[in-house]
């Protein structure tokens, strides 16, 4: 990673985390019926599945999410996506869209990984609706890199990255990750979708 990646602080993680659920549901309410039921880069899921999944931790408390991970047999893979179909064939787009807004300061994070992860939660998945969709949505820079700076073998590994120990840097962006002897230029967002183990369209690494 390159030297002058820094910490960042609550209040920065935080208003990131709000601005960009507020712009998330401004995309969704955007949406049109072909669309919403369009395929996501997250494999089985349709964008509705996605936008559920953004959601769920505003909608579920953890009581709830604690049986349904004992029906899941423990696996949050299952849990989740028995969450997303649920959620997605009960709820409508602009239902979907409002959860995202009226829950912008939330303060919902993932079991692990605090407020970074939650950003990166909402930034990926995101991704996940507008990249395949290809509404062209660039997120801010300043939010990738937070995200970016993060970035570690242990992070690739958890992600699955499919990045062969490759060194990373950003065409768009003053950002670089020293990995192999490889190096897989490309614009900032396609490299955090690269990091997060996703497919990019178009991009054959």
């Amino acid at each position: 990673m390159q030297n002058d990646s820094r910490p960042y602080h609550t209040a920065e993680l935080r208003a990131a985390i709000a601005a960009e659920r507020r712009e998330l549901a401004d995309v969704l309410d955007t949406l049109s019926f072909e669309q919403w039921n369009s395929p996501s880069l997250c494999a089985g899921w349709r964008a509705r599945e996605v936008a559920a999944h953004l959601s769920m931790g505003f909608r579920h408390r953890l009581p709830r999410i604690a049986v349904e991970l004992v029906r899941s047999r423990g696996s949050l893979h299952r849990m989740t996506d028995r969450f997303a179909r649920r959620d997605a064939a009960g709820l409508t787009g602009a239902q979907l869209a409002s959860a995202m807004r009226d829950n912008a300061d939330h303060p919902w994070m993932p079991p692990v990984g605090g407020l970074t992860a939650a950003l990166g939660h909402d930034v990926v998945h995101g991704l996940d609706i507008t990249v395949a969709l290809g509404l062209g949505r660039r997120v801010p820079p300043e939010r990738l890199r937070m995200l970016l700076d993060g970035t570690t073998p242990r992070t690739l590994r958890f992600f699955g990255a499919r990045l062969d120990g490759a060194a990373l840097r950003a065409t768009d962006l003053d950002w670089s990750y020293a990995g192999g002897p490889r190096t897989v230029a490309r614009p900032a967002q396609e490299l955090l979708l690269l990091a997060h183990g996703r497919r990019v369209p178009g991009v054959d690494i």
